[in-house]
């Protein structure tokens, strides 16, 4: 649809080898896809850096040019776009589930939505270290809380869940926040999550991850095929339409 005689391969690259990988790449190669550690692990290899990495401190993807690597984050887009095919396009509180990378994307996402306040839950603070600075640059208040033995009760009117598809919370969310809010799963393996199966039942609406994913790649397209997420790809709603079908959605 694009006209492009490109191949989209995954490689599994450690961590720890990820310079060792770039260095064996030839003038074949158009960017990467990266995901964690790497995201971060590519950070100091990198000759220049988008606004979003500069926030969020994280790079899920790359391309590379005559000057060295470009790094991008196209997570946020993946997360704000999803969102907004469901109808939000902003969000005055947000409560996001979960501290890894993950998060820090959620947080910048927030932002973009207009909420000025985002509360993070976790059950270990030690792994939301670098959550705070996330928000001190994306201009947001944080709060940090921990899951405990209560059903957690929220006024937010968006969650964002960054758990992992089987996660289960116990004791899980109320009722009430389940029924009062949109909840924005990041999981799609296995589908629908323990996380979405509670919100549906109690009468809430759901976003899937997937759709995050389908967005976040059509913004790395762009990066390979102009370098810069912000220009839209020729006939760009067919290649979308595409992908969808291909994903059943």
């Amino acid at each position: 649809m694009l006209g492009l005689d490109w191949a989209y391969e995954r490689r599994e690259v450690g961590e720890g080898e990820l310079a060792g990988f770039l260095a064996g790449l030839d003038d074949s190669w158009r960017g990467l896809s990266l995901t964690m550690p790497l995201k971060r692990e590519v950070l100091p290899l990198l000759v220049a850096r988008s606004e979003l990495v500069e926030v969020v401190g994280a790079a899920n993807t790359v391309a590379l040019t005559d000057e060295g690597l470009r790094g991008f984050n196209t997570d946020v887009y993946g997360i704000t776009r999803a969102l907004a095919d469901a109808g939000i396009t902003a969000a005055g509180s947000v409560l996001i589930l979960g501290g890894g990378a993950t998060a820090a994307s959620a947080i910048a996402a927030a932002d973009g939505l207009g909420a000025r306040h985002v509360t993070v839950a976790v059950r270990d603070r030690g792994r939301a270290a670098e959550l705070p600075g996330v928000a001190e640059r994306a201009g947001i208040d944080l709060e940090l809380v921990e899951f405990g033995d209560e059903p957690l009760e929220s006024d937010a009117e968006l969650v964002i869940s960054t758990l992992p598809g089987g996660a289960v919370l116990d004791p899980a969310p109320s009722a009430a926040l389940c029924a009062g809010s949109t909840l924005f799963d990041v999981a799609y393996d296995p589908w629908p999550s323990a996380l979405a199966s509670r919100w549906l039942g109690a009468g809430g609406a759901v976003v899937p991850g997937i759709d995050m994913l389908l967005h976040q790649a059509v913004g790395q397209i762009r990066v390979f095929t102009d370098g810069s997420p912000d220009i839209p790809l020729p006939h760009e709603d067919d290649v979308t339409a595409a992908m969808r079908r291909a994903i059943g959605r």
